[in-house]
């Protein structure tokens, strides 16, 4: 993308391309991630403590809202102005590395892995609502050196908003996966 077209663009296409660009950073910072290597043992781990929190959550009946109340207080933390993108590429980086272990915990690549998370709705939704929360939260900053951050916050609520609404998506779709075995 040239200067000029960034300059040329209205404030909502500049919020996209913000969302586009940081959703690219959030993927590419989970797939090296993905890669780190993880010992067998805490591979095996992580794998069990995974899989013992989604048995208890759906044994009791609340997995969607474990699903939606982990994933929202995320998106939440990354709404933070300028500490949230750091977090949540810390997050991201995190996600990588777990979904690494599985993989090795399974015996297959990391490669297989990520095909398979990225193949779902689950993916594609959460990381929307993560990267569209990192890309206000440097927006904010933005208004508020800008001294336009009141208006700035309303529009972060309306965000807030949003993400909550793809989450609870997510979260429902997800529990559906998990509750076919995928």
């Amino acid at each position: 993308m040239s200067i000029g077209m960034w300059m040329s663009a209205s404030s909502r296409r500049k919020r996209i391309y913000t969302i586009i660009a940081v959703f690219i950073v959030a993927v590419s910072v989970t797939i090296v991630g993905s890669f780190i290597p993880v010992s067998s043992a805490d591979a095996q781990q992580i794998n069990k403590d995974l899989n013992e929190t989604v048995t208890t959550m759906q044994a009791q009946g609340t997995l969607v809202q474990f699903i939606f109340g982990n994933n929202f207080l995320i998106t939440l933390v990354m709404f933070i102005p300028l500490i949230g993108p750091a977090l949540g590429l810390f997050i991201m980086f995190n996600t990588g590395n777990v979904v690494g272990a599985i993989a090795a915990s399974g015996g297959y690549s990391p490669i297989i892995a990520l095909i398979a998370l990225i193949i779902t709705p689950v993916f594609w939704l959460e990381f929307a609502a993560y990267s569209t929360a990192m890309a206000e939260s440097v927006w904010v900053f933005r208004r508020l050196l800008q001294g336009r951050g009141i208006r700035e916050l309303r529009i972060m609520s309306i965000f807030v908003t949003i993400t909550a609404v793809i989450l609870v998506v997510g979260a429902v779709v997800e529990t559906a996966l998990i509750s076919v075995g995928l």
